[in-house]
């Protein structure tokens, strides 16, 4: 009783309690040093994880615009040139008898060249008839030749050879010779050239051009959004292209 009434404990044990509840600096300190590592690991993932992740949305904002489900997709599967999942994609629609296509074709090629395994370009057929008498069947060609998987290089043949053949009243047999150079069985390109599959193709492409509004050639889009004006020009579609891989609207 005497230790209980100078002070002393009555209990040795309420001492050894009161120490574990209200532990020194230091001793929290350790305690609670694993807890403080741990909580900043995590948050040192979450902030990486958060980077990625912005990073890959940005990069699949910039890749292709959510398709507007109004407007026919063309046809399937497009004609593809270069990386299959590059970042940008360019999409053309043009006529083989165009003139101002024909002058672009080399710009074109300049570009695919620049920008690599950056870019892939999806070719869509829009013959502009009756203006170009030739422009029709040059769209059969190239999709015959598709059907034999050799539909770039009949496009390269059409659009290299485009004063040649467009002054021509019978194409036909400069085309079938075009086939021949490419490597292509003639006489099946003969049976593709007016083949319904063909056919519906083309009548694809131009469901799609006509609910774009596109009624000239060539007219691009970049990540689904339209070169006008200065952009249409070929450093304006390399800017598009620039503005596209550095994640903004390409405008």
């Amino acid at each position: 009783m005497a230790d209980a009434a100078e002070g002393g404990p009555a209990d040795p044990n309420a001492t050894i309690r009161y120490s574990q509840n209200i532990p020194t600096s230091k001793t929290q300190m350790r305690r609670f040093l694993p807890f403080a590592i741990i909580a900043l690991a995590l948050i040192g993932a979450l902030v990486v994880v958060l980077v990625l992740w912005r990073s890959s949305q940005r990069s699949s904002t910039s890749n292709n615009a959510t398709p507007d489900p109004s407007i026919p997709a063309g046809a399937e599967p497009p004609h593809v040139r270069g990386n299959p999942n590059a970042p940008v994609t360019l999409e053309e629609f043009a006529d083989f008898q165009c003139p101002s296509c024909g002058a672009y074709y080399p710009e074109l090629k300049k570009i695919e060249a620049e920008f690599g395994d950056r870019l892939r370009v999806i070719f869509r057929e829009r013959p502009l008839v009756p203006t170009h008498e030739h422009a029709l069947i040059a769209a059969q060609a190239a999709e015959a030749a598709g059907a034999q998987g050799r539909f770039w290089e009949m496009h390269d043949k059409l659009y290299e050879n485009q004063k040649a053949w467009s002054e021509v009243k019978d194409v036909v047999p400069l085309f079938v010779d075009y086939a021949k150079q490419i490597g292509l069985d003639p006489d099946r390109f003969m049976r593709d050239l007016n083949d319904e599959v063909v056919a519906a193709r083309i009548f694809q492409d131009g469901k799609r051009a006509h609910a774009l509004g596109i009624d000239s050639t060539p007219t691009f889009f970049v990540n689904g959004s339209e070169a006008k004006g200065e952009s249409w020009k070929p450093d304006g579609l390399r800017a598009m292209i620039n503005q596209a891989l550095s994640g903004a609207n390409p405008k």
